[in-house]
Parts: C-alpha cells; sequence; structure tokens
C-alpha cells in the first residue's frame, strides 16, 4: 500500500486543487493520502468526493501552526471533523491570523527595500490560506529573488528578516483543537526544528500528543531512530509523509516518496478511532 500522509492543495499553499491532488494520487498508484492544507479544512469535502471518484482514501486532515518556547511549531491533525460550531469558529478564524501575518511580512521586506502589494498575493493565493510560498512567488515576479527556495533561505525562513512567526496557537492549544475535532494529534517535521525539540516534546506528550510525524524526507537515518525511540517509549504513533505542495521548478518533496513501514495506517486508524469514541463520550 503507497500513502502519503502530509500533503497540501491550493486550499493553503499548495498548486493543486483538492480534486487534483487526488487525480495525481490515483496517477502515482497512491492508495491513501492525507490532506493537511496549513490551518484549514477548506479542501476536505471537494478531496473526499474525489477520492470516491478515483479509488482513493483520503483522509480529512490539517496542519496547525503554533509558537512556543521552541519557535514555531506544526501539528498535523488527522481524522479531523469538527462536529461543534463553537471548534469551526476558530478553525474558521485561523485565515486572519494568516492575512495578518502576511501583512506584517510585507511591511519586513519593504524595510528591505521590497515592494509587494499585499493585494498581489491575495491573488496568487486565491479563495486558499495566505501562506509564504504566495509571497515568495510575489518576490519572484518583482524579481526580488530567483526561486522560492532564495525567497525563504534569504528572506522568510526562521530566523531570517522578514521572517513573521504565526502566533495564533501555542502547541497545546494547536492539540486541543485537533482533538475537539474529532482527530489525532501528530508533531510534524521534528527534525526541522529549532531549539531542543526533546523539551517541546515532552511537553506535548504530557499534553495529549498522539504521535510523531518520523518519516520524512529530510530526516535523516539517526532521526528516523531517535523519533522513533521516543515514540515507541511513549505509545505514541508514527507517520510520514512528503509535505507535497506541488510539481514546480522549486518543488523539493515529490508526492508518495515516503514508504512507511507495515502497521502505521492501522495504528493511525485505531487512534483516530479511539479519539472519536472518547470525544463523543464526552460531549455526549
Amino acid at each position: 500500500m503507497r500513502t502519503d500522509l502530509h500533503c497540501h492543495s491550493t486550499a493553503s499553499d499548495g498548486i493543486h486543487s483538492p480534486r487534483q491532488l487526488v487525480a495525481l494520487a490515483r496517477r502515482r498508484a497512491i492508495d491513501v493520502i492525507a490532506l493537511t492544507d496549513h490551518d484549514t479544512i477548506a479542501g476536505h469535502a471537494e478531496a473526499q468526493a474525489a477520492g470516491r471518484e478515483h479509488g482513493v482514501r483520503v483522509i480529512p486532515g490539517i496542519e496547525c501552526s503554533a509558537l512556543g518556547g521552541q519557535g514555531e511549531t506544526h501539528v498535523l491533525g488527522y481524522g479531523v471533523e469538527p462536529t461543534d460550531e463553537a471548534t469551526r469558529n476558530t478553525l474558521l478564524g485561523l485565515r486572519e491570523t494568516r492575512v495578518s501575518r502576511a501583512r506584517k511580512i510585507l511591511a519586513r521586506l519593504a524595510q528591505s527595500g521590497i515592494g509587494i502589494d499585499f493585494a498581489r498575493v491575495q491573488k496568487l493565493a486565491g479563495d486558499g490560506m495566505i501562506g509564504r510560498p504566495h509571497i515568495a512567488r510575489a518576490m519572484m515576479e518583482v524579481q526580488a529573488v530567483t526561486s522560492i527556495q532564495e525567497a525563504f533561505d534569504v528572506f522568510l525562513g526562521e530566523g531570517k528578516p522578514a521572517f513573521v512567526a504565526n502566533d495564533a496557537l501555542d502547541p497545546a492549544q494547536a492539540i486541543d483543537l485537533i482533538h475537539r475535532a474529532r482527530g489525532v494529534a501528530v508533531l510534524a517535521h521534528p527534525g526541522l526544528m529549532r531549539g531542543n525539540v526533546d523539551v517541546l516534546l515532552a511537553e506535548m506528550i504530557a499534553h495529549g500528543l498522539d504521535g510523531i510525524e518520523v518519516y520524512y524526507p529530510d530526516h535523516d537515518a539517526a532521526q528516523r531512530t531517535h523519533y522513533a525511540s521516543i515514540a515507541a517509549a511513549h505509545g505514541l504513533i508514527v507517520t510520514g509523509g512528503s509535505d507535497y505542495h506541488g510539481l514546480t521548478p522549486e518543488a523539493v518533496h515529490e508526492f508518495g516518496e515516503i514508504a512507511l513501514p507495515a502497521g502505521c495506517i492501522e495504528a493511525l486508524d485505531a487512534r483516530i478511532a479511539w479519539r472519536r469514541a472518547n470525544r463523543d463520550r464526552s460531549a455526549g
């Protein structure tokens, strides 16, 4: 079974619509995907309808941005299906924090002599959530950089002059939001994070973290072994995915490139079922 449990569509900052992403999965013989757009679940209905059409299982997901003591943190939510209005409204409110963040980034770019009109960034994002890749594309249009990667390496990446953290949630709040939406919370790509990730992991595990994205294209063998051992020691599930955004000249990760060990999908399904059962009981 081929899987990809970390991918993005035009609902956030991917270049394929949810329907196109599912069709691509079918062409690449990927059996299961999780649509994990940044801070939104807007693409779920379209992706699941396309999944039924193409015979691809689509797990409804999200990638929540958070800010904690270790810097920016991303928390993947799997199986998220909010049933209460308060949770849905919280998810909708995340869009406004991204708009505010984009405006702050543009202001910092202006201080570096790069003038980008917010309306252009908004147009590039379309109906999706505004993200840094949209700003990077606008920077390419005004020839401030030659590639999206250069935009991140020089200006937009964490610690760079125009970086602005997405401070809508802290890691514990991200976990709580995912759990309220009947989902499973998994720390995304810990190997990319700054600071002492093990300290952050201990805090998140104490707060109910369900798993770790162990299998990620930029994790080396030592990192995979390390994070897998932490997961095993604390009874956490392990997941993995490509973090696919689209086939562009700057694309780093190939859709479906991560091979998960046997049993990972079954363990994820069991944890989703457990979370939903306990959420439904507490809600009732």
